[in-house]
């Protein structure tokens, strides 16, 4: 019986520890990058382009974590047609659309190092691709520097 109550009790303790460390864990990592919205600083420069019926923020993310803000005035159907449009991406086309390679004069290779153009609508990686995806007033987009 004594043996049974120092094991619960060596037991407790253990589980008691694992839980503040993942606590600790958890707070720690709550200051890092979530994935949200890149949204600009108070001092950012918003860069204005185009002309058009419809304005989008568009950001982009760089490797060193440093954004620029785009504020995009469009008549296009797409956020591809309209980022095109504006010489902000380029890239070569697939089976499955615009395969972007190219953002604002930045170039990545997956091939090379595994780096490619993640795509963002709001805070959520987006589940089309750039041309499939209609330009809505208001809303924002993203490309974001990503190592696979």
């Amino acid at each position: 019986m004594r043996k049974r109550n120092l094991f619960l009790k060596i037991s407790a303790l253990v589980i008691s520890l694992a839980l503040i460390a993942a606590m600790a864990l958890c707070m720690a990592s709550c200051g890092k990058d979530n994935g949200s919205s890149p949204a600009p600083s108070a001092t950012a420069e918003v860069k204005e382009l185009g002309e058009g019926e419809t304005q989008f923020n568009f950001y982009v993310v760089y490797e060193d974590g440093k954004t620029d803000t785009f504020s995009v005035k469009t008549d296009k159907a797409t956020v591809g047609e309209a980022l095109l449009d504006a010489g902000l991406i380029s890239g070569s086309d697939s089976e499955y659309g615009l395969f972007v390679d190219t953002v604002n004069g930045v170039k990545l290779d997956w091939n090379t190092d595994g780096a490619y153009w993640a795509l963002y609508e709001g805070d959520t990686m987006a589940s089309e691709g750039v041309s499939s995806i209609p330009a809505t007033e208001g809303a924002e987009y993203s490309f974001r520097y990503t190592k696979g």
